[in-house]
């Protein structure tokens, strides 16, 4: 008996009968011999699995997020199959914009005649975050989706519980997730750099949006830094006032985009996790534009890390090693150096190598069959802590996480 190729690369094997004596074996060895090192070539050269990717957009409707629609470019293995926006002008630039082959007024027509393999749902807006979601999901696509998660624990829920009866894969586009900064912070911490954590403390952008919508908008990336350093949070105490008064029903409104109620332009939460550690989130309205404030610091017992909530390339951070927390002890801020060359199966520049991380993370995720860096529960969580704080101010006391009320506790006020 010989082994012979079969397989299309020379890798799939079978038995071949030697019924011609030993000319006929020879021929066969050589054949199949030929073959392999043809198979060999043909390996060698092939392009990786090309993915067909769908794109949903809504221009001046929460548009399409944070470049979630140029991202696909950067990977030469991927094909824009088409872009679906409900405005016509936006739909054409779209097309322009992302090299789609095909463009669709309605994103249900798009997923059901070019069944794509991923998905980006762009729009901010959360006003249509469930229906996309659960059309994506149902139509068994893989989703790049834009944050926040959701305007309550109530979609947050519906959408999670779409996506795991479909089994698959959702990557958030929290781009401080698969910083090259932020990963090498967290093995700092892991060697003990700063040693044991003893608290961490994170600011919104404190920009005309402070308080509620800087809470929901910006807080979302601080919060779920804090989980991404701290795991799931236990409980929360905060509060909320407007003006130095304590918010009320008359307080309650809807944000400058339609990403759920908010109020407040004051913020104070602290939430509590494993170890005795806890967290703080402030955000103050002021008279400064740009205070630059927006990041996460990190103290621990040795030293402290400062974070800046900026995209990679930006977000340069730095470690004060003092177990004082104090500069001029003997220690200066040191800039944090990254220790292994950044990149990965795609080609990008600038603000669009964060989403390429993501993305190429979500690749990896789906053909390895594990979590995405940033799934749906993240971004769940998000939106656990987000409308947690509102549910402490309303009881005036300490609140156990998970939430048992899904409402968001705006609407009861």
């Amino acid at each position: 008996m010989l082994l012979e190729s079969t397989g299309r690369f020379g890798s799939e094997l079978r038995l071949c009968p030697m019924t011609s004596g030993p000319r006929s074996c020879a021929v066969n060895r050589r054949s199949f011999l030929q073959g392999s090192l043809a198979g060999l070539a043909a390996t060698a050269a092939a392009k990786p699995k090309k993915y067909r990717v769908g794109i949903i957009g809504h221009t001046g409707h929460g548009n399409y997020g944070h470049g979630l629609d140029t991202v696909w470019q950067a990977f030469d293995f991927v094909e824009v199959a088409a872009v679906s926006d409900a405005d016509a002008a936006g739909r054409a630039k779209a097309v322009e914009r992302t090299g789609a082959r095909k463009a669709y007024a309605d994103y249900h027509e798009m997923l059901e005649k070019e069944k794509p393999d991923f998905v980006a749902i762009g729009p901010r807006w959360l006003d249509q975050r469930v229906e996309m979601v659960t059309a994506a999901a149902s139509a068994g696509c893989h989703i790049f989706l834009e944050k926040p998660f959701a305007q309550d624990l109530a979609d947050a829920d519906k959408m999670v519980a779409a996506i795991e009866r479909n089994g698959v894969k959702v990557q958030m586009a929290h781009q401080m997730r698969k910083s090259p900064f932020v990963e090498r912070v967290r093995r700092m911490i892991e060697a003990g750099e700063i040693g044991t954590i003893q608290e961490v403390r994170g600011r919104g952008k404190e920009d005309r949006r402070a308080g509620g919508e800087d809470l929901v908008v910006l807080g979302s990336h601080i919060c779920d830094m804090m989980r991404y350093y701290l795991g799931d949070p236990k409980w929360v105490f905060a509060h909320v006032t407007h003006d130095g008064r304590e918010i009320g029903a008359a307080d309650v409104r809807t944000p400058s985009e339609p990403i759920g109620p908010i109020a407040g332009n004051q913020i104070a939460a602290m939430f509590a996790f494993d170890n005795g550690v806890h967290s703080y989130f402030g955000s103050k309205a002021s008279d400064q534009t740009h205070p630059r404030r927006f990041g996460t610091t990190i103290y621990g017992n040795k030293g402290v890390i400062y974070l800046p909530n900026q995209i990679y390339p930006n977000g340069q951070p730095y470690i004060l090693r003092s177990p004082g927390w104090a500069p001029g002890t003997g220690s200066d801020w040191e800039a944090i150096k990254l220790t292994s060359p950044v990149g990965g199966n795609f080609q990008a520049e600038g603000r669009m190598m964060a989403n390429a991380l993501l993305v190429d993370d979500l690749f990896q995720a789906v053909e390895k069959d594990r979590k995405p860096v940033c799934s749906e529960h993240d971004g769940r969580w998000t939106v656990e802590m987000i409308t947690s704080v509102y549910a402490s101010q309303k009881a005036a006391a300490r609140i156990d996480l998970p939430l048992s009320q899904r409402k968001h506790m705006l609407h009861m006020l």
